[in-house]
C-alpha cells in the first residue's frame, strides 16, 4: 500500500464511519421527537452500495499513486459536505426521515433540490479517480443513479406535503 493511498483510504473511511455515527444519533433523536422514516426498505440496498463502493477503493486503489488534480477537487467536495452538514445541522441523516417541520430552504438547499445527493454523486466519481480507476467511477456511478432514482422518488414523495407550492 503507498502511503499516500492509505492516508486517502483512510480519510475515506473514517469520514464515513463518523457520518453513520452522527446519522444513527440525529436518526434516533429526531425519531424519539415523533419524526417518521419513510423508503426504509431500500435503505439496506444503499448501505450495501456504499459499502461495497468503499471496499472497492480499497481492493482496487490500496497500491496506486494518487492523481493530484482528482484529490484537489476531491477536497473541494469536502468543503461542499461541510456546508451541507452545517446548513441541515441535527437533521442530518443517511435515512429519509420527515420532522414535520418547515423543510431547509438555505444554505445549498436554495441553490439545490438534493444538494447531499449531488455531492454523494460526485464522491463516488471523483475518488476512484484520485487512485487511477476510471472502471470503478464508471460503475459505482452508474449503480448509484440507478439507486439515486429510487432514494430521491421516495424522498419526494415523503416531503411533497411540506413543499410550498
Amino acid at each position: 500500500m503507498t502511503v499516500a493511498a492509505a492516508f486517502f483510504l483512510g480519510f475515506v473511511i473514517s469520514q464515513r464511519l463518523f457520518e453513520l455515527w452522527l446519522a444513527r444519533r440525529n436518526t434516533a433523536r429526531l425519531l424519539a421527537k415523533g419524526a417518521v422514516e419513510h423508503g426504509a426498505a431500500h435503505y439496506p440496498f444503499m448501505v450495501a452500495l456504499h459499502a461495497s463502493w468503499v471496499l472497492a477503493l480499497v481492493w482496487f486503489g490500496h497500491d496506486q499513486e494518487l492523481r493530484l488534480g482528482w484529490l484537489a477537487l476531491y477536497v473541494v467536495l469536502q468543503v461542499f459536505r461541510v456546508w451541507i452538514l452545517a446548513t441541515l445541522g441535527r437533521r442530518w441523516t443517511t435515512r429519509v426521515i420527515v420532522t414535520g417541520e418547515p423543510l431547509v430552504a438555505r444554505g445549498p438547499f436554495r441553490l439545490i433540490s438534493h444538494p447531499n445527493y449531488v455531492l454523494v454523486a460526485a464522491e463516488i466519481a471523483v475518488a476512484p479517480m484520485v487512485l487511477g480507476s476510471e472502471g470503478m467511477a464508471l460503475v459505482f456511478t452508474l449503480l448509484n443513479a440507478a439507486m439515486l432514482c429510487i432514494r430521491i422518488r421516495s424522498e419526494n414523495r415523503a416531503l411533497a406535503p411540506y413543499r410550498e407550492p
